[in-house]
């Protein structure tokens, strides 16, 4: 069992880089991922036993290489355009046995592969199926588990994101740097929805969260004098550290105030607190490296009580400088609340009531501020109207647990 584990860590790592590679050589997104497909197949059957070669990614670009130009052959000959063969030959010798497979590639493959999924003509929807099918190596039935949809409708949604993007230019667009924040924003909604699941039964999806994570390590490791690549990666560092203490035995949510901080884990805050505080002093921040301040503040506050508020209010001073949207707003009004007591942040916001009427959150953070208020009816009736319009059942019962605690 340990085998197989190794294995599919292994095929899970080097999957996005094999098939970079073949999309660079030979375009065809689809038919490189299908032979990339029957590779990491090939390998999954014959390593555990066998164990692996002492290049895999060679081995798997090797046998995918196989896959794919049998495929074009047949293609080809069906077609008979002989022409089309010698322009999609290889040009050179990157794809190799295993003695020389070690040949770094012209550019990393993975960081082009997230650069073509985050293409600016794919809706945001889109850019996230098709980074995770596509670099995070989850399958179409995942990915539709995780966002509680039809098989068939995300294999639709895959395949028109892979249809938009034929015939682009493999590779780190001349643009890269303007293209980035849609990379970074990809991988940290993909974040998000593994941190706190939109709608069904449980309140996380790890197995999304610990992908994104691991992704952003990557883009990370690729452009380590990226500040925005560093704070977003210590964002996600320093709230994934408190997920074992955000849910019950049952997988009831338990607020950040209530949560046993001796179950955090540390080694996580300590890696996130120092990628932000190094990013922070190699220039200007940006909102993520923002955020992970936050993040920061609250994770090495030794109490709830201990928190910093005042620290964490200037930052969000900063924050909304930076990027005066909603959701950063709100949390700037519940850091006003703390700081300057529950009517300041009632106040603060009553302006955000048009931008915010349809989710949730606005009614969840009113109804915790009027009951710190003494306005218990009021709380209550906030709590009840968050509850009503949350599609994720831990969340709704906390909420409903609330409402009901403040009847009369």
């Amino acid at each position: 069992m340990r085998a197989d584990r190794e294995t599919e860590d292994l095929l899970r790592r080097h999957a996005p880089q094999v098939l970079g590679a073949l999309v660079r050589r030979y375009g065809h997104f689809d038919a490189a991922e299908d032979a990339v497909q029957e590779a990491l197949l090939a390998a999954a059957g014959q390593w555990p036993s066998a164990g692996p070669p002492d290049n895999p990614r060679g081995w798997l670009i090797k046998v995918a290489s196989r896959r794919l130009t049998d495929a074009l052959r047949a293609e080809r000959a069906r077609r008979a355009r002989e022409e089309r063969a010698a322009a999609l030959a290889p040009r050179d010798a990157f794809v190799t046995g295993d003695g020389d497979g070690d040949r770094a590639p012209r550019e990393d493959d993975t960081l082009s592969l997230l650069f073509l999924c985050c293409h600016p003509d794919l809706p945001p929807s889109a850019q996230i199926a098709l980074t995770l099918r596509a670099v995070g190596g989850l399958t179409t039935a995942e990915i539709a588990r995780a966002y509680l949809v039809p098989e068939a409708t995300m294999a639709q949604r895959i395949s028109r994101a892979k249809q938009k993007v034929r015939g682009v230019r493999f590779g780190r667009p001349d643009n890269w740097a303007e293209r980035l924040p849609a990379v970074l924003q990809t991988l940290y909604l993909i974040f998000n929805e593994g941190h706190t699941a939109t709608s069904g039964p449980v309140l996380q999806r790890r197995d999304l969260a610990g992908e994104a994570i691991r992704l952003t390590r990557t883009v990370h490791r690729l452009l380590t004098d990226d500040g925005e690549t560093a704070g977003l990666l210590a964002l996600m560092l320093l709230t994934d550290a408190r997920r074992d203490a955000r849910t019950g035995p049952h997988g009831e949510l338990i607020p950040l105030d209530e949560q046993d901080r001796d179950r955090w884990d540390r080694a996580a805050i300590e890696e996130g607190v120092a990628l932000v505080t190094r990013a922070l002093s190699h220039g200007p921040a940006g909102p993520y490296q923002v955020r992970a301040a936050i993040a920061a503040v609250h994770d090495e506050a030794p109490t709830a009580e201990a928190t910093d508020w005042r620290e964490i209010l200037g930052l969000y001073d900063v924050l909304v400088r930076l990027l005066p949207g909603p959701v950063e707003r709100l949390g700037r009004a519940i850091a006003v609340a703390m700081v300057r007591g529950p009517q300041a942040g009632l106040a603060e916001l009553d302006a955000l009531e048009d931008e915010l009427r349809t989710g949730h959150r606005l009614d969840a953070v009113r109804g915790h501020l009027l009951e710190r208020a003494g306005s218990y009816g009021d709380a209550r009736a906030a709590y009840e109207s968050a509850a009503a319009k949350t599609l994720s059942l831990p969340e709704q019962r906390y909420l409903q647990a609330r409402a009901a605690r403040l009847r009369p």
